[in-house]
């Protein structure tokens, strides 16, 4: 059971007008002072809210109305909606920790230097900081200027790499900004492999050719050691 009405007193305003309940009974019921129902009534609280009725937003059923109607004493119950209602997502700024919060003008600072593409928009969602802050940092005219060191948010905590990445490149698209990818690895053929390694091998140096070394006769030598003799003798 819910202990309040949706949109308390425009609740109160319609139950006024529209039913006999006492100004106990819708006091009770939207949790409110009797007296500012009272005043609901004579006009003078609530002036320009337009009444809410609570049957049609199922938060009260024309039953519990009728025996609020019939007692005076008798306190009327509200609906319990079985319909879960899922919670809108926030679009605010993302939500830091306490113990993180120390820690975002050091990413600020990191993302106002090597990525000043980025929008204070973009800074402000991504790392949950306001504009003020982010100009602060960009002026050096924080509190805390003098301690502030640039560092990364992912490291930090403060974000995902993935956000990170996704905000980067959101920024370098809207900035007009080319990113040229680096022509992809691919394999060398075996071929050039072979003869590249080959010219870089130095050649292996030739033996030197040994000359042959003449074969000698014995009969000629010891004959020509005859002649000499002979020649000597004479």
């Amino acid at each position: 059971m819910s202990n309040a009405p949706l949109m308390p007193k425009a609740t109160a305003v319609w139950l006024v007008e529209n039913t006999a309940l006492t100004f106990k009974q819708i006091a009770d019921l939207c949790k409110l002072h009797e007296l500012e129902v009272k005043g609901i009534a004579d006009g003078d609280v609530a002036l320009g809210i337009k009444g809410l009725d609570p049957v049609t937003a199922g938060q009260l059923t024309r039953d519990e109305i009728a025996k609020g109607e019939a007692d005076p004493e008798y306190r009327m119950k509200l609906s319990v909606s079985t319909v879960v209602v899922p919670a809108a997502p926030s679009k605010g700024p993302r939500y830091t920790p306490v113990s993180r919060r120390g820690d975002r003008p050091d990413a600020i600072a990191w993302l106002l230097r090597y990525h000043p593409e980025m929008t204070d928009a973009q800074l402000m969602k991504l790392v949950g900081t306001t504009k003020s802050t982010i100009q602060a940092i960009r002026d050096r005219t924080h509190w805390n200027s003098a301690n502030i060191k640039p560092v990364d948010p992912v490291s930090l905590g403060l974000c995902t790499q993935l956000d990170l990445d996704l905000a980067v490149q959101k920024a370098a698209r809207k900035a007009g900004r080319v990113v040229t990818s680096e022509p992809p690895v691919t394999l060398v053929p075996a071929s050039e492999v072979i003869h590249a390694k080959a010219a870089a091998e130095p050649s292996p140096e030739r033996e030197p050719v040994k000359e042959k070394e003449p074969a000698y006769d014995p009969d000629s030598v010891f004959a020509k050691l005859k002649t000499l003799k002979t020649d000597e003798a004479q």
